[in-house]
């Protein structure tokens, strides 16, 4: 099928331009926002609906400066390093999840240190309210165009503009599916049988281990980065990548189910 063609900008007044792409950053971000107050009331001595509010600024600084910083540094580290004033330019495209993901770890551990509220309490209602987040960037790559995937005779393999002539996988709308949509309704599954309220962790680490198997198996169908291309065993920088992920959302996992679990607020 013919890509729809919708224009990346919703409108542009002079030099402005609002896009896609940042619209899905604002609305992923107020989302998460709202959804993780909502989690926070249910156990606001875990951490308050108001500590969330303010985590929110927080929140934004590591994933634009952890995004922008691990893409530089995870995906094209020689073309950055030889042209260092590019790195502020993400108007240009240019993030990546994993290094959102350190960003946000690091904003996480410094605010929780400042407020002196469980670390794992707080990382479990960002994991919960992220997949908001994931699923509109996905949508808007998409939107974009770009990060499409492997050439597919499916029926509903796409035929991007910046793809060439054939059909390809939808990848985007795949990871929107499984990283955005499945993903979000197994935590909100895991918190409303109230399994893990009482278990610091065991959210994040399912998080954790959704998002790695996710982004691998789809990783089997997107195409590669051009200028990394295929690695070891026909894998990814995305799937080894994804691999600590992996590893840390199962020792979360085992370690929530095997501590007690906390008493009952």
């Amino acid at each position: 099928m013919d890509f729809p063609n919708i224009d990346p900008i919703i409108f542009q007044i002079g030099p402005f331009a609002l896009r896609w792409y940042a619209l899905a950053y604002v609305f992923g971000l107020i989302g998460a926002w709202r959804y993780g107050i909502w989690l926070a009331r249910r156990d606001p001595k875990l951490v308050s609906p108001e500590q969330f509010d303010d985590f929110l600024v927080w929140a934004t600084i590591g994933i634009i400066l952890g995004g922008r910083l691990g893409y530089v540094i995870f995906y094209q580290p020689g073309y950055f390093f030889a042209h260092p004033l590019e790195i502020p330019q993400m108007w240009h495209g240019g993030m990546s999840f994993h290094g959102g993901l350190l960003g946000v770890i690091t904003a996480m551990v410094l605010f929780a240190r400042r407020h002196k509220i469980l670390f794992l309490g707080l990382t479990d209602i960002v994991a919960a309210s992220t997949p908001i987040g994931l699923f509109l960037g996905r949508i808007a790559n998409f939107i974009n165009g770009e990060l499409w995937g492997r050439p597919t005779d499916l029926p509903w393999g796409v035929v991007f503009p910046r793809g060439g002539p054939v059909p390809r996988h939808p990848s985007q709308l795949y990871e929107a599916a499984l990283e955005g949509l499945v993903l979000f309704v197994i935590l909100a599954i895991l918190a409303a049988l109230g399994r893990a309220r009482f278990r610091p962790g065991l959210t994040t680490g399912v998080f954790l281990c959704g998002y790695a198997l996710a982004r691998m198996t789809v990783e089997m169908v997107r195409e590669p980065d051009a200028h990394i291309g295929l690695l070891t065993f026909s894998t990814t920088w995305g799937q080894w990548l994804s691999l600590p992920m992996l590893a840390l959302g199962v020792y979360l996992i085992w370690r929530a189910k095997t501590r007690g679990a906390l008493a009952a607020q």
